[in-house]
């Protein structure tokens, strides 16, 4: 079975963050996401990896923006 994709709030929710962080995070930090016409989609898995990566730590090495 095929990983659905998911939405902006989705993903905000799985992290534990505001849509304002993953757009954020999209523009400025190279977050996995898709645009498909005027939303941004996500595929969870890939979001996973770039968090364990630390693509979503901040410049003084925190973690994610709470």
């Amino acid at each position: 079975m095929t990983e659905p994709w998911v939405s902006a709030d989705v993903i905000a929710e799985h992290l534990g963050v505001t849509k304002d962080s993953i757009y954020g995070w999209i523009a400025n930090k190279s977050m996995p996401a898709h645009r498909v016409g005027r939303l941004w989609k996500f595929k969870v898995t890939e979001v996973d990896a770039w968090v364990r990566d630390d693509g979503a730590a901040d410049a003084s090495g925190g973690e994610l923006d709470r």
